[in-house]
């Protein structure tokens, strides 16, 4: 058994799941591997050479790689439960399928979520277009300089406008400002996290993980915001800097937002 499972929704997303994929193999931390959920309508897509190299290169290395054609489409919850339940890993990282990670990432993670003994760590995503893009108002960071301890966060709470640290490349311009290098990363308080995240295993079945799916139509969004709201009122939960993940800035596949999971559920 690996100590992380890395986990990826996929769909209609080829070239980009090729960069993701590409980006993993060098990790410095390697005690992993990788479960993909795919929910292209046709299976030969993912089975090309441009994705299937990249696996077979993970492979060589010694990583499991489990390629799932999981129809049919019920939304982005249960896609991600469907992938948990795959898991047997004591940690599971969920990135997106259009992202590029650094070499350091997954080490960061792991070294973070142990230190902390908390329910989650992830990176929020940088996009690099927006490099000459400084947004000074959005970009007020507090730090977590006592061990990360459970929050109980909803939408319109002063804390939620944490989730501007996130936009374009505000972490890029933090970073580099308060001089956070992966040898002396630093952790911060979220509202929430996309794309890059890793979960204890244990701590996210707890409460529930995405079983919420049920009580949602197909055509949601905000998941994953949703389950961290969970995770992080009972076990906490934090970003790390620097990021290291960047998004690809591909147009995205949830195109209907109409049923924010956030909105639509209560926390219990």
């Amino acid at each position: 058994m690996s100590k992380v499972d890395i986990l990826i929704p996929t769909y209609n997303r080829a070239s980009a799941l090729a960069v993701t994929l590409t980006s993993l193999i060098a990790q410095t931390f390697q005690d992993f591997n990788v479960i993909i959920s795919d929910q292209t309508d046709d299976p030969n897509t993912i089975a090309s050479n441009l994705v299937q190299t990249p696996i077979r290169v993970l492979r060589s290395h010694n990583h499991k790689v489990q390629v799932h054609h999981h129809l049919p489409r019920r939304g982005l919850a249960e896609q991600r439960q469907f992938l948990l339940d795959q898991a047997t890993a004591p940690y599971v990282l969920f990135i997106d399928d259009d992202l590029i990670l650094e070499p350091f990432v997954l080490e960061q993670f792991v070294t973070a979520i142990e230190q902390e003994n908390c329910g989650f760590v992830g990176s929020g995503l940088i996009g690099l277009s927006f490099a000459q893009d400084v947004r000074p108002h959005e970009q007020a960071i507090e730090f977590w300089d006592t061990p990360v301890q459970p929050e109980k966060l909803q939408p319109g709470m002063p804390e939620w406008e944490r989730w501007k640290l996130h936009n374009a490349a505000n972490l890029y311009h933090i970073q580099r400002s308060h001089n956070i290098t992966p040898d002396q990363p630093r952790k911060y308080k979220v509202a929430w996290i996309g794309g890059c995240v890793m979960y204890n295993t244990e701590k996210l079945r707890d409460v529930g993980s995405f079983n919420f799916w049920k009580e949602l139509p197909e055509n949601h969004c905000g998941e994953d915001v949703f389950v961290q709201q969970r995770v992080m009122a009972k076990y906490g939960g934090c970003g790390v800097l620097p990021s290291g993940a960047y998004h690809q800035e591909l147009p995205t596949t949830v195109v209907d937002r109409t049923y924010n999971a956030p909105v639509v559920l209560a926390i219990h």
